[in-house]
């Protein structure tokens, strides 16, 4: 599933090519999606020019001049800016035409979003009540550690939870408790401030070496390009279960935990 630095990527590959055109069409060839998208889309839409591409969480706000366009990759999705004439695949539910460029969403489990929005971020269902940016200046230390004295799960929830941070999925969260040398199960409730901000340090400094790597391509994740990301060759413990850990040699272990594998050194991770 795109997580934060796959969703980064997608917008940082996106809006250079379509920032400030005018959409002059929409095709919907599968509107059944995670929620049915909009059916008066391909008449809102047209005319209106792309004003600017945020992102918040793990969804996509593409900003036209009388709403905003929210997407959401769900668990297979990914966009890329083609040729217009390019023919479309199986998958190719929705496209997004800008003259001669169009904008187009692939999703083979149908589990992503295209939604249209009038009004404030914070209005919207979806995008209300989400935590911090864990790479924005609301984002620290000392607030981490407060959210956290009011969990009683375990710690790969907590920061898996959009209230306490928003964009830590199951890659990062394994990735940066393993860095952060903490067990995936210990008590979110039980750490200490100077745990907190190690975790802190290391949920930043791994999405960042994410984002530098262009995200992980685990299946079908791809760039707006085309090309896949290369920060799965990093992994210290994600989807290396039984293999020796890069820091110690001991075994790798998965378990279970909130329905997710969950990966770990139980050396390195005490």
């Amino acid at each position: 599933m795109p997580e934060l630095p796959e969703v980064e990527v997608t917008r940082r590959g996106i809006a250079a090519p379509l920032t400030g055109r005018v959409a002059t069409a929409v095709t919907l060839r599968n509107a059944q999606l995670r929620w049915p998208v909009p059916a008066d889309l391909p008449a809102t839409l047209p005319g209106q020019t792309l004003r600017d591409i945020d992102r918040r969480a793990k969804y996509l706000l593409l900003r036209f001049d009388r709403g905003t366009l929210i997407l959401h990759l769900g668990m297979s999705g990914s966009l890329r800016v083609l040729d217009r004439d390019v023919p479309a695949a199986t998958h190719d539910h929705v496209d997004i035409v800008f003259g001669d460029r169009v904008l187009r969403l692939r999703d083979p489990r149908r589990f992503g979003a295209v939604l249209w929005h009038e009004g404030a971020d914070a209005t919207h269902p979806l995008l209300a009540g989400l935590g911090p940016e864990p790479l924005g200046e609301d984002f620290s230390a000392a607030g981490l550690h407060a959210a956290l004295t009011r969990r009683q799960c375990a710690i790969k929830l907590a920061i898996m939870d959009s209230a306490v941070v928003v964009g830590v999925g199951n890659i990062y969260a394994s990735e940066s408790l393993f860095r952060a040398r903490l067990r995936p199960g210990m008590a979110a409730q039980r750490l200490t401030r100077p745990q907190c901000a190690r975790l802190y340090d290391e949920i930043r400094a791994t999405l960042r070496d994410a984002l530098d790597a262009g995200g992980s391509t685990l299946r079908d994740f791809m760039h707006a390009d085309g090309e896949p990301g290369y920060f799965q060759q990093s992994y210290f413990v994600y989807g290396r279960d039984g293999q020796p850990c890069r820091v110690c040699g001991t075994a790798v272990r998965n378990r279970r935990m909130g329905g997710r594998s969950t990966f770990f050194c139980p050396t390195c991770q005490r």
